[in-house]
């Protein structure tokens, strides 16, 4: 698989966004705030994601897109393992990244977190996914 974040791989739609934050379930794993949504029994696996930087703890736009872009960067770097799990299970998740810290970490820190934030995810939703 390609370490690429394509278009398809960015939760953009409103309706989505709105669906995601009304029935998704929270998870806290510093720097962020996970919002997930499991969908079962999808044509076509995938997990989408959406990247959000308060307004409150960034005041200047150049240290948001900073951030955006390292959270992307990482998240590019570590999705494969969780992609590999939604295809073998025949799942798509949906996911809302907050970033909640109020200053920004390395590129290294990022890295190991979101590596961290996969694994989870992986873990919570092997409970729920159907064997095979």
């Amino acid at each position: 698989m390609k370490e690429t974040l394509q278009k398809y791989e960015i939760l953009r739609k409103e309706n989505d966004i709105s669906t995601l934050f009304a029935k998704g379930k929270p998870l806290k794993a510093y720097p962020f705030r996970i919002v997930y949504r499991v969908i079962r029994n999808t044509p076509v696996s995938t997990c989408r994601i959406l990247i959000s930087v308060s307004k409150k703890r960034f005041h200047h736009a150049f240290k948001r897109n900073r951030v955006k872009r390292l959270i992307r960067e990482a998240w590019r770097k570590n999705k494969q393992p969780l992609y590999e799990f939604c295809q073998a299970n025949n799942i798509s998740i949906d996911i809302a990244l907050i970033y909640t810290a109020t200053l920004i970490h390395s590129y290294n820190e990022m890295m190991l977190k979101t590596n961290k934030l996969v694994k989870e995810l992986i873990k919570k939703n092997e409970k729920a996914a159907p064997t095979a």
